[in-house]
């Protein structure tokens, strides 16, 4: 099957049923999405399918054949994802780590939806889980990328 992932199409030999995020990272070797949970509960797995943040741990690689996947990789590539990017390393968010790629990719999606999001739309779009405790901080940086 052929999936575009980061702007480049890639023809992959994977069981239709495969999980994107092994397909990201073991057939492509991007390691920037993580495995945390494996039922789309925690997030760290979360890729922008056609600009949609999506749980790649459950969703079989042959439902996005032919759509746009973009990973963590080249979130920088657009002025939204370069702006969170920034706000993320101001607000000093991260603290282990582990949980942020997919957290980064969630708050790009929401600020391309949702240029100015008020505190409930942050609250209704960032579900990802973080074992450390940083929504204070993610909040501050979806706010502060949002005003850029």
């Amino acid at each position: 099957m052929q999936l575009n992932v980061n702007g480049t199409t890639h023809n992959v030999d994977v069981d239709e049923d495969t999980p994107l995020l092994w397909v990201i990272r073991e057939e492509l070797g991007l390691s920037g999405t993580k495995y945390g949970c494996g039922i789309a509960q925690c997030g760290a797995c979360t890729v922008l399918v056609d600009g949609v943040a999506t749980r790649s741990c459950v969703t079989p690689a042959s439902v996005v054949a032919g759509q746009e996947i973009k990973t963590i990789e080249t979130v920088e590539e657009t002025d939204i994802g370069k702006r969170v990017v920034e706000a993320w390393v101001e607000n000093q968010v991260p603290q282990c780590g582990y949980c942020q790629s997919g957290q980064v990719l969630a708050a790009t999606a929401l600020l391309t939806e949702t240029p100015q999001p008020t505190d409930e739309d942050i609250e209704y779009a960032m579900t990802n889980l973080c074992r450390c405790g940083t929504y204070n901080k993610i909040r501050a940086a979806v706010r502060s990328a949002s005003e850029a």
